[in-house]
């Protein structure tokens, strides 16, 4: 298939990846007694915790946008989002080897359909920002625009990741526990649970956090509820920028494995 074709496909087939997303969400939910609250359950917990380190213990220095749960609840919402995609994506090839054997559907489709299904967990999670939102008076405004921006850049920044890291794990099945790894210092490399504002890093090394691409995506996420922040558009630009550099790239590991891949499983 051709590179054109390869990149015309998620279109082309745009409903059988529904129908594959759709199937997805079915299983993970099949026989739960409480279903979508598992979606946000994690989060809301792990967001009571850092709340309660950063506003209760440690209270002498600030390091997120106030009220400070809000805060928390955007970014720990958005990185489960990356997280669990990431290392899903990782193992979606091996999860799925009968049907990528035996089907005729492009093979970037398992990719897309697990960064798919969990996006969908991710927007029925945003009813809780807009609760908190409501509880604590922030008011929307024009900035809920930038949320569909988000949302695209994150979806293009986890599906070349996933397109790179689903082949070579297959051929290096070492790679899932590297995953793991980084994703626990991603967590802390990401201004997730702090803002890069508040962290008085200097011009230079500020300009280092933005080449992580979770810096600008969280820019823009959190911008919807704190709409009288100021948008560092040079981060959510840098962003841009190596989303699509990590989707390119990672359309072309996964062409490049793309036979031996098939061999392997």
């Amino acid at each position: 298939m051709s590179l054109a074709a390869r990149a015309r496909a998620p279109y082309q087939y745009r409903s059988v990846l529904w129908l594959l997303v759709v199937r997805d969400l079915k299983v993970r939910y099949a026989g739960s007694v409480l279903g979508y609250v598992w979606t946000v359950l994690d989060p809301l917990m792990m967001t009571g915790v850092y709340w309660f380190v950063f506003s209760v213990i440690f209270t002498s220095r600030r390091v997120g946008e106030s009220p400070y749960i809000l805060f928390l609840v955007v970014g720990l919402l958005s990185w489960q989002w990356f997280s669990a995609s990431v290392t899903e994506t990782s193992r979606a090839l091996t999860a799925e080897a009968r049907l990528v054997r035996s089907t005729r559907l492009p093979r970037e489709i398992w990719v897309f359909k697990v960064v798919g299904s969990k996006g969908l967990e991710f927007v029925f999670s945003l009813p809780i920002v807009a609760l908190f939102m409501l509880v604590y008076l922030k008011p929307l405004s024009w900035h809920i625009v930038l949320l569909p921006l988000a949302v695209l850049l994150q979806t293009v920044l986890l599906c070349g990741l996933g397109l790179a890291l689903s082949a070579a794990t297959v051929l290096v099945r070492d790679l899932q526990r590297v995953v793991r790894i980084g994703l626990r210092v991603m967590f802390y490399l990401s201004p997730v649970i702090y803002s890069v504002s508040n962290l008085h890093l200097g011009h230079h090394l500020t300009k280092v956090f933005w080449l992580n691409p979770m810096t600008g995506i969280l820019e823009l996420y959190r911008s919807v509820a704190f709409a009288e922040q100021h948008v560092v558009w040079q981060a959510v630009g840098v962003s841009a920028v190596v989303s699509l550099l990590i989707l390119v790239v990672g359309a072309a590991i996964f062409r490049k494995l793309e036979n031996a891949v098939l061999k392997e499983i």
